[in-house]
């Protein structure tokens, strides 16, 4: 008989760690907290543990974490990594700032998901979820995620968001450039979703939300790849060298914050595929009819007709950024050549 612990509270995922450091840099106080010099994750110890078990159950119950990662974006990025790393040693590293700065809204923007009501899967579900991860969404699993993007800023405990600025702030100094706003829509626009017609329809939307922010948290992980590139790179802000190295372990800190919410989303996204949905007109629909045409669908538009538009737009952009440089031709065939 299994002796695994599938039923948890919204106070278990919510409390931070005992035992931990906190977490300040430059005075600023942020989420997390460190144990023996190692950084520790916010509201980790449990959440950690109760995805480890779900994930045994359901792997006991023969089904599996959805199997993806950040490498399936294979889409074209501009600029690159090393496209950027022209930019900056040329004098245009606006771009990194204000990716830097984007970034960070956009990590406050996921505080919604502490903020939003979310439906109960139940009722649209044949199986018994209360002692998986998807029964545990609106227990404080969700409020956690959120929390992680956007702090505490009540409390004064800056989560991503905060910390993406301070990263910045450390490469650049403060106010080194004027602000800089995301767009309104960073995934994919609500009026191009196959929902499925035969779902109720606040949870196709939910399990669409999970997929998406799944897609989210791989594009986020080629940027933060790119951007430590950068900050690591000795050639490029040698007058804040030490400044820049802080900044990319900041980074790092958000990144092992973030196999969190990937480990949870492909989880959540696994159990979904192993269940059996109820229809609007009472009939049923297996998790994997559901779940997989979602899911390849928008893995096709994260990977070929999203990247198509935003790469086009970011060329224009910095094209133009180049032009008025005096020796714009060598630094846009450099620019060109970095692929």
């Amino acid at each position: 008989m299994s002796t695994r612990q599938l039923l948890y509270n919204r106070e278990d995922f919510l409390r931070d760690d005992e035992g931990t450091t906190p977490h300040i840099v430059d005075g600023r106080r942020l989420h997390g907290g460190f144990i023996d010099d190692v950084y520790q994750p916010p509201r980790s110890r449990v959440r950690s543990s109760a995805l480890r078990e779900w994930r045994e159950a359901l792997l006991e119950r023969g089904g599996q974490p959805l199997i993806a990662d950040s490498s399936l974006l294979t889409g074209i990025r501009v600029p690159n990594a090393e496209q950027l790393m022209v930019l900056v040693a040329n004098g245009l590293d606006r771009i990194l700032w204000n990716s830097l700065t984007i970034i960070g809204k956009i990590e406050a923007r996921g505080r919604l998901l502490a903020e939003m009501s979310f439906p109960d899967l139940q009722p649209s579900i044949v199986e018994d979820i209360s002692s998986m991860a998807i029964g545990h969404l609106n227990k404080g699993l969700l409020v956690a995620h959120g929390l992680d993007e956007g702090g505490q800023p009540s409390e004064g405990i800056g989560g991503h968001d905060e910390m993406w600025f301070l990263a910045r702030d450390l490469a650049f100094g403060v106010d080194a450039y004027p602000d800089a706003e995301p767009p309104v829509d960073i995934g994919r626009p609500a009026s191009e979703t196959n929902l499925r017609p035969d779902v109720a329809p606040d949870v196709a939307s939910l399990v669409s939300l999970l997929a998406n922010l799944l897609i989210i948290e791989f594009r986020a992980e080629l940027g933060f790849a790119d951007t430590q590139s950068v900050l690591r790179n000795p050639r490029l802000f040698t007058d804040r060298r030490a400044e820049a190295e802080r900044a990319s372990e900041i980074v790092e800190r958000i990144r092992t914050d973030e196999l969190i919410h990937v480990e949870s989303l492909c989880l959540y996204l696994g159990e979904l595929r192993s269940i059996t949905f109820r229809t609007i007109d009472g009939s049923t629909v297996s998790g994997t009819d559901h779940i997989d045409p979602l899911w390849d669908d928008l893995v096709r538009w994260a990977t070929i007709e999203q990247p198509r538009q935003t790469s086009a737009r970011q060329r224009e952009m910095i094209l133009e950024m180049i032009s008025t440089l005096d020796d714009a031709p060598r630094v846009l065939a450099e620019f060109d050549a970095a692929v």
